[in-house]
């Protein structure tokens, strides 16, 4: 997955202002404890970052963008 891809997909499964808020400043446990941009400033790969947002928001992910 792209990275301009995650953040299309979190745009559309929260708003433009709530991911950019979800991810600076939630902490994720399946992402140990960093927030998506720590994920991502560490190296980790944008599917593996999608499937823990998937995991922590299964109620606000829509299944056609899982």
């Amino acid at each position: 997955m792209r990275l301009t891809d995650f953040w299309s997909r979190l745009e559309e499964a929260f708003g433009p202002g709530y991911a950019a808020s979800i991810a600076r400043d939630q902490v994720l446990s399946q992402l140990g404890g960093r927030t998506i941009e720590q994920a991502f400033a560490s190296g980790e790969q944008t599917h593996v970052v999608w499937r823990a947002v998937c995991a922590a928001y299964p109620d606000r992910v829509p299944a056609r963008l899982r």
